[in-house]
């Protein structure tokens, strides 16, 4: 057993991640990394602004003949909320889209409504065959993964494309940012494109077929961006992108609710977040999520630690939304039981794709020397 350890300057802690590693300042190699692609990704000033600037009026031109500027997914949380609205300020014909799995709870689909209705655009709602979704997702379950949201993702993404497809509009502006998401823990995770994993866990631990639901590979997605020349922007790096200011926004503008935390806007999400990964990998996403505000000087260190002693959750209410996901789910109480008390394993104990494994062996050694090149060493 590796002694503990918690960074020095964020609160990342090696209790749940092999990938970690210090300094001898005791600083970890996540908080050393997302310092060092600070300015290179993130422009909380004149300089942001005026790539702002310039990519609405290029959208505005690109597009003048179309009926859509841009495309974007929202899912009622803060970041793809608070893009919406400053989409909307800055006069973009924006093609909003939702993916509704039917985890959505009652204040992300009010805060959609709410949002929709003050901006006056129409949020599209795609829903996946339910039926084969859920199966789906007790698959994964019954497989002990870490990453129960891959199908979640992988579908909303290929939703999106899709679209951009449909009505030929070639930019995604995404509410994915570096103020609240410079560090992601790497360990206990999994890329959400790996569609040979998806059918290989199915295959295994499914009850029926899940050909009605919609998937996108690696190289697909690496298709259509190169190929048919679809683009991935997020426009919040290019502000000075704070959490507490964007909700205080969206509350005057339109009477949007915060819901807890970071994903908790998904019944699902938040049970993946704060119980899954917590009783399964023994992983407290709450490091990732204050480590970050931390780096974007949102919080103190000290701050981060007092809401890590907090409570995860209300035992009770917990229990209560565990059996309400389980009554969507069609699970029985005592299979959820077993599945919990299983060995926990890693999505690479299934079936993989090869160009999943080169293509994440290439972006290593790409972030590596772009890293390395950054510092000096290469």
């Amino acid at each position: 057993m590796k002694k503990y350890q918690r960074c020095t300057r964020c609160i990342m802690d090696n209790r749940s991640d092999e990938h970690i590693t210090f300094n001898e300042k005791g600083q970890c190699n996540y908080c050393t990394t997302a310092l060092s692609m600070y300015d290179k990704v993130y422009y909380p000033n004149n300089k942001g602004q005026i790539e702002i600037q310039k990519l609405i009026t290029r959208l505005k031109n690109e597009n003048k003949k179309k009926t859509y500027d841009c495309i974007m997914g929202v899912s009622g949380g803060l970041d793809s909320s608070y893009l919406l609205y400053l989409g909307y300020k800055w006069g973009l014909r924006i093609l909003a889209i939702h993916v509704d799995d039917g985890f959505d709870t009652e204040i992300s689909i009010s805060n959609l409504e709410k949002l929709s209705k003050a901006t006056n655009i129409e949020i599209v709602n795609v829903k996946p065959d339910l039926v084969q979704f859920y199966e789906l997702t007790k698959a994964y379950m019954r497989a002990g993964v870490p990453n129960l949201a891959v199908m979640q993702d992988n579908m909303t993404l290929k939703v999106l494309f899709d679209y951009a497809r449909k009505t030929k509009i070639k930019t995604f502006l995404s509410g994915g940012n570096f103020a609240l998401e410079s560090i992601l823990q790497q360990g206990n995770s999994y890329t959400t494109n790996d569609v040979v994993n998806i059918k290989a866990i199915n295959r295994k631990f499914g009850s029926g077929p899940i050909n009605k639901l919609k998937f996108i590979s690696s190289f697909q997605r690496l298709w259509y961006q190169k190929v048919y020349k679809i683009e991935y922007i997020r426009p919040l790096n290019f502000i000075n992108y704070n959490k507490n200011v964007a909700m205080k926004e969206l509350s005057e503008f339109c009477g949007f609710s915060y819901y807890g935390s970071k994903h908790h806007e998904n019944l699902f999400t938040k049970f993946l977040q704060i119980y899954w990964f917590v009783k399964k990998f023994n992983v407290d996403k709450r490091t990732s999520h204050l480590s970050s505000l931390i780096i974007s000087d949102q919080m103190t260190r000290d701050e981060a630690l007092i809401e890590m002693n907090k409570p995860l959750y209300d035992e009770i209410e917990m229990q209560n939304e565990i059996s309400t996901m389980l009554n969507i789910l069609n699970m029985s109480q005592q299979e959820f039981v077993d599945i919990m008390n299983q060995p926990a394993h890693q999505h690479t104990d299934y079936k993989t794709s090869r160009f999943e494994d080169y293509w994440n062996i290439i972006r290593r050694i790409r972030n590596y020397f772009r890293l390395g090149k950054k510092n000096g060493k290469h």
